[in-house]
């Protein structure tokens, strides 16, 4: 089992940044891929970015790309998402999830372990 716990979300103003971490605990997810989804109140959940295990591929969202990195540090089993340029659009409830497979898919019931969420709300 892997528990995901993530933290760093806040309330910002348009243009300002956030950093969100994943931190795993349990056995390690340094074998896992690990994605970052986010739920806007009355939508889906939508995939914002993935990173595989070693780091070596990382997938975002067309509309976080350029704006948002993902980044991982297996050392310490966290994963984080820096977020600049935030919109308010953006605002939204971020998860980060594991995934056995190390593949970064787009698809949430793909996930094998959640966190369970860490509010994001940017003003105007």
């Amino acid at each position: 089992q892997v528990q995901l716990v993530e933290s760093g979300g806040g309330l910002v103003q348009a243009g300002d940044s956030l950093r969100l971490s994943c931190a795993a605990s349990g056995r390690t997810f340094s074998s896992y891929a690990v994605g970052w989804f986010r739920q806007a109140p009355g939508r889906e959940r939508e995939f914002v970015g993935g990173i595989t295990w070693s780091g070596d591929r990382i997938h975002y969202a067309g509309s976080v790309k350029g704006r948002f990195t993902i980044s991982r540090d297996n050392a310490k089993n966290t994963v984080f998402l820096q977020m600049n340029s935030l919109k308010p659009e953006d605002t939204a409830v971020y998860f980060c999830a594991a995934r056995r497979i190390n593949i970064v898919v787009i698809t949430p019931p793909l996930y094998d372990y959640w966190g369970q969420g860490t509010q994001v709300t940017v003003s105007s």
